[in-house]
């Protein structure tokens, strides 16, 4: 099988860490383990968020007495790719000995006139309360949104349309190397008036960003690894309950918080739809039950999932999965 796997930002720095580079580097070492299990006996890809890590360098860049403007969000975006993507490679590189690993530095296709730009969404940085946060805001010009009990930066979150480095990870996948791209949702860009691409000031969602990235790579599969181990119904009540499998349509009915589990669940529902194959939410440290189909939440154009013979049931003649035909 393809899979594409989302990393949430649990899977590097887990709330109310410091962000400091030690602590980071041993969470993707766990992390590490869990995908190179799934690396071991499928064709892998690896995307992850970067919120806490760009916010971070936003903060250093706009503190930098040097600088005479802070560096935009789209560079900022791209030196998270190279930091992240150098744990994990690393991580990946001793997990798996003797197979490759690449990390592409990825940029994510979206529209000038997506009205995102107008009203920015998307968490970034610490966290603070609102007093430090609204002054914050009134001397760097940010926006300030609560965030649960705290105050963080919001930059605008486009719609992702494409994946631009879609060939050269198709090229790696068949030399047989595990990818990982598209971090952070990937960079913002662009096509400006005379057809080039250019970066622009936003965070992409990575969820769904990593929905259009399977498609893009025709995976077989979209996980979505977190730290919960899927999707609950009456969340915090005695009547609570995980959904174990569901369909788009079931899954959408649901009244989820916008800015926690909805852009993982619109995730997976938007791959379902569009190719109807499998994809899940759940722990990264049950990814593989996922696959077999014993853990998470499944999602399934019927509803239903056995484990892998139900994406690649044996068929006489067949030879290569769909993404090596010719």
């Amino acid at each position: 099988m393809r899979i594409v796997a989302a990393l949430g930002g649990n899977a590097l720095m887990r709330r109310g860490d410091k962000p400091d580079a030690r602590t980071q580097i041993d969470n993707v070492k766990r992390a590490a383990k869990a995908l190179a299990a799934l690396a071991e006996e499928h064709e892998l890809i690896i995307t992850h968020g970067n919120g806490p890590q760009v916010g971070t360098l936003a903060l250093e860049s706009a503190n930098d007495e040097r600088l005479s403007e802070p560096y935009p969000f789209d560079t900022l975006g791209a030196e998270t790719q190279g930091m992240i993507g150098y744990w994990l490679l690393q991580a990946m590189q001793n997990a798996l000995p003797g197979r490759h690993v690449a990390s592409l530095i990825s940029q994510t296709l979206v529209l000038s006139g997506d009205p995102a730009f107008n009203n920015p969404t998307k968490f970034v940085g610490e966290v603070y309360d609102e007093a430090t946060a609204r002054a914050l805001a009134a001397e760097r010009g940010w926006t300030v949104k609560p965030d649960g009990a705290h105050w963080r930066r919001v930059v605008a979150s486009p719609k992702p349309q494409r994946f631009i480095e879609t060939r050269m990870a198709r090229i790696l996948l068949q030399a047989g190397a595990v990818v990982v791209c598209s971090g952070g949702g990937g960079v913002p860009v662009i096509r400006n008036a005379k057809g080039k691409l250019e970066g622009v000031e936003a965070v992409v969602d990575k969820d769904l960003t990593a929905a259009v990235l399977a498609e893009h790579l025709e995976a077989d599969a979209l996980l979505i690894l977190t730290d919960v181990d899927g999707v609950r119904t009456d969340y915090g009540t005695p009547q609570e309950k995980r959904i174990d499998r569901a369909t788009p349509a079931s899954l959408r009915a649901l009244d989820l918080p916008a800015g926690s589990m909805g852009p993982k669940v619109e995730a997976v529902c938007r791959f379902v739809e569009l190719t109807g194959d499998m994809a899940a939410i759940g722990r990264l440290e049950d990814a593989t039950e996922i696959i077999d189909g014993t853990a998470g939440t499944i999602v399934t154009a019927g509803g239903d999932y056995g484990g892998p013979e139900d994406i690649h049931p044996p068929m006489p003649g067949l030879m290569f999965p769909r993404h090596q035909q010719f």
